[in-house]
């Protein structure tokens, strides 16, 4: 079972948060690393808030396009972060 640790960037469903997951790509012939990202649509348990990190992993069909659901929130983002 893989865990997937993305950004929050939309919170307008209900129960469902958009996490976009960053990864980085290295060109076969050329070397230069760039960043593709994707984004999935998970089920929302927690109440999470949008620029949030969560880590989340597939689950059974919640609906059409809904097969992930968050485990974890990190409380700790750099959003949070206060001195």
């Amino acid at each position: 079972m893989k865990i997937f640790t993305g950004v929050v960037i939309s919170k307008k469903m209900d129960k469902t948060a958009t996490v976009a997951v960053e990864r980085v790509v290295v060109h076969p012939l050329y070397k230069k690393r760039f960043k593709r990202s994707k984004k999935y649509h998970v089920q929302d348990d927690f109440g999470v808030e949008v620029g949030q990190r969560v880590q989340f992993v597939a689950c059974k069909p919640i609906s059409k396009s809904k097969r992930w659901k968050i485990i974890e929130d990190k409380k700790g983002s750099s959003k949070d972060k206060t001195k």
